[in-house]
């Protein structure tokens, strides 16, 4: 009776066991690439991605990958940093070579942060206004009262009507490898306008200084 029942119960064991211990059971992943050979993509050096000219502030930045087995997943990083829309973003894969030798700078009281003081370049001149540009910055010298200024799109530009009985002429000027890239300036009824047109979007503080007036864009 013993006998009988040992070898009814290795008989269901048998009946239990994988049929191949060498394939995965039902419930587990396979890996569906196994090879270790290159699936035929490029290795990854650097990727170049341009931001539109309404771009101030990069919130995040979400990449998309392929696993071995083909699925799809996206990782993030959450981010709040300024961007300059004029330059590119980039993405690449490398390992920054770090000299152990470096020690880190101290700083001491008696060291000062030195600025580079802001130069401004003539972009544009009548008798009446002047216009000298820097980066962002535009400052306009002339002693004539600006009366209003405002924003116009399409294209971009600002506008500044400046008080003044005048009969200059139409003035034109395109500025080459700058954000104020053209300026116009013509005649009108009790005063003349400015026009200067930008080389993207933005929004500007309008202030009075000691030799005319300053824009700021940003």
């Amino acid at each position: 009776m013993i006998r009988v029942l040992f070898i009814s119960s290795l008989f269901f064991l048998l009946l239990d066991a994988r049929e191949n211990p060498f394939f995965a059971s039902e419930g587990e992943k396979d890996i569906l690439i196994t090879s270790n050979k290159d699936g035929g993509s490029e290795p990854l050096k650097r990727a170049t991605i341009t931001i539109p000219s309404q771009a101030r502030v990069l919130q995040k930045v979400t990449v998309e990958f392929k696993n071995l087995d083909g699925s799809i997943e996206k990782k993030s990083i959450e981010l709040n940093n300024a961007v300059d829309w004029h330059l590119p973003l980039f993405i690449s894969q490398s390992y920054a070579q770090q000299d152990n030798n470096t020690q880190p700078q101290t700083t001491t009281s008696t060291q000062k942060s030195v600025q580079k003081k802001e130069t401004y370049q003539k972009i544009a001149s009548i008798k009446y206004v002047s216009l000298f540009s820097s980066q962002k910055s535009l400052k306009l010298v002339t002693e004539d009262e600006a009366i209003r200024n405002f924003l116009l799109v399409n294209p971009h530009r600002l506008v500044i009507d400046f008080k003044r009985d005048s009969s200059i002429k139409s003035y034109i000027k395109k500025i080459p490898n700058n954000i104020f890239n053209e300026v116009r300036i013509g005649n009108h009824d009790g005063y003349y306008r400015v026009v200067v047109e930008l080389d993207g979007l933005y929004r500007y503080n309008f202030k009075k200084i000691v030799d005319g007036y300053l824009i700021e864009l940003k």
